[in-house]
């Protein structure tokens, strides 16, 4: 036993140096991974701020070159823009003095042409105004002599109506008058066959209640004793079924008593086995 002791211990510290040594190697691997990881990114590093710095130097050359073209072009622009308002200037001189002749030609021949039609305008007003006038009295007295004819029209069917709806009148009251009386003798023999039905209904309605009432009495006082019976067997039942629970559980105390005191032997077992194994190790050490 000791032999094999001293072989599971050397296996066991065989292994542990074993792991060890690989602990160590991954260890300077790891350190030797993140050193190179460093290092790439520093280079990364700089070649992006040497790319930054280019970037931002062409770009500023682009910015300086575009705002150098856009001075040019605006100073073209307006050069090309004084000599055209110069241009417009004499244009607009030579055209005021051409309208400022053509104006007073013209004026002369325009305003002979004009007197002439204002007279004529003048004439054919007043003219179309007697016309107008005239044309209004014919058109009122016209419609005067029709709205006579429809007036009188009018008033003849007017009668007419009121001479049939009086007839109309006379007549459906006569009708209603039959139909009621008719109704009201229809209604009160109806109402004498109601009271008798009603009342035969009564009595077989009151016959009915009493032997309904009679035969859920009888059911009433059979469920409450078959209830009471129930009762009975449901409390012997619940009885016997916690004697049996109490039964069960007193078993199941003594068993596991029983187990507590096995693991406490086989504790105490255990206890002296090792103590026994302790005294012999700090021998041998």
């Amino acid at each position: 036993r000791c032999f094999y002791d001293q072989k599971i211990l050397q296996k066991t510290f065989g292994a542990w140096k074993e792991w060890w040594t690989v602990c160590r190697e991954r260890k300077l691997s790891l350190r030797a991974d993140s050193h190179y990881r460093h290092l790439l990114h520093n280079l990364i590093f700089k070649a992006w701020r040497a790319y930054v710095c280019q970037q931002r130097g062409k770009r500023n050359k682009r910015y300086v070159a575009e705002s150098h073209a856009k001075k040019q072009n605006l100073l073209r622009t307006w050069q090309c823009w004084l000599f055209y308002i110069d241009t417009q200037r004499t244009k607009h001189g030579m055209q005021s003095v051409a309208l400022a002749f053509r104006e007073r030609s013209c004026l002369r021949i325009s305003w002979a042409v004009w007197r002439r039609q204002h007279y004529q305008n003048c004439t054919g007003h007043k003219m179309n105004i007697l016309a107008l006038q005239h044309w209004a009295q014919s058109l009122q007295f016209r419609a005067w002599l029709q709205w006579r004819e429809l007036y009188l029209y009018s008033q003849n069917d007017k009668q007419k109506e009121t001479r049939a709806v009086t007839h109309h009148r006379h007549w459906e009251l006569k009708r209603c008058m039959e139909a009621w009386l008719g109704h009201l003798n229809l209604h009160r023999a109806k109402k004498l066959q109601n009271e008798l039905a009603q009342e035969h209904h009564r009595s077989r309605i009151v016959r009915q209640c009493f032997s309904d009432w009679r035969l859920s009495w009888e059911c009433r006082r059979r469920l409450h004793a078959h209830r009471q019976d129930t009762e009975k067997l449901a409390a012997r039942i619940a009885l016997w079924r916690a004697f049996a629970r109490w039964k069960h559980y007193v078993v199941l105390c003594v068993e596991e008593t029983r187990q507590c005191e096995l693991a406490e032997k086989h504790y105490k077992h255990h206890l002296l086995v090792l103590q026994k194994f302790w005294n012999c190790w700090k021998s041998r050490l």
